[in-house]
């Protein structure tokens, strides 16, 4: 996709409507930070995210939300099954000050639980990066490049029913077949056969249903 210039385009000016997806390049990080003051804290939409120059710009279609929604709840299901402690931070603003800023989908605190229990205002000078962080939409490399400049150790991306899941390695992403949040579970495969299931029959039929199977097959 090719690169708007922010001086030529002013933001104010946009119409941002539901699916679109915008690249803007040549803006200061004071820009970035000039546009979230603008929008406010509040705001579902558009979600903005930067990176090294590169602002991301995107509205989702409502459809790509169902999904997003549908895995959260999954998640908060395996992890209360294991009896695991877990934060959901859910769009909150990342940022590493003059390189990166993020608005995941959604994202957990699960190993960090603890040290985020009563954060209000992320500080990413003190705390730590989610554990997980989710996106249920077309994620752009701008996108993914921001991930590891925070420092997210794992990123689950579906699309077209399909998820994978990528785990930083160094200073980038690589694709992987299994979860370090579940290590011993079918990530990959059971995700998608979920988010079907719940489109079809409910997602709370299909949560009752799993609770129901973890409580006497989880590993």
């Amino acid at each position: 996709m090719p690169l708007l210039n922010l001086a030529k385009l002013p933001i104010t000016t946009l119409d941002v409507s539901p699916g679109s997806h915008l690249l803007i390049g040549d803006v200061t990080w004071e820009q970035y930070e000039t546009l979230l003051a603008d929008l406010g804290e509040e705001r579902l939409i558009p979600r903005i995210n930067y990176c090294d120059g590169t602002l991301e710009i995107m509205s989702p279609l409502p459809a790509h939300e169902r999904p997003n929604r549908i895995i959260t709840d999954i998640v908060k299901a395996l992890l209360d099954a294991q009896g695991r402690d877990w934060e959901d931070f859910g769009s909150t603003t990342f940022k590493r000050p003059k390189r990166a800023g993020l608005e995941p989908d959604t994202c957990f605190y699960i190993q960090n639980a603890a040290r985020v229990q009563g954060v209000m205002r992320m500080d990413m000078t003190k705390d730590p990066p989610p554990d997980l962080a989710i996106e249920a939409d077309v994620t752009s490399k701008t996108t993914l490049d921001a991930y590891a400049l925070v420092q997210v150790p794992e990123v689950w991306i579906y699309e077209d029913g399909r998820l994978t899941i990528y785990r930083l390695q160094g200073d980038g992403y690589q694709p992987s077949t299994t979860s370090s949040v579940f290590p011993n579970l079918p990530i990959t495969t059971w995700i998608p056969t979920l988010v079907q299931q719940a489109l079809s029959t409910g997602t709370s039929a299909m949560l009752r249903d799993l609770r129901r199977q973890l409580a006497t097959e989880l590993p």
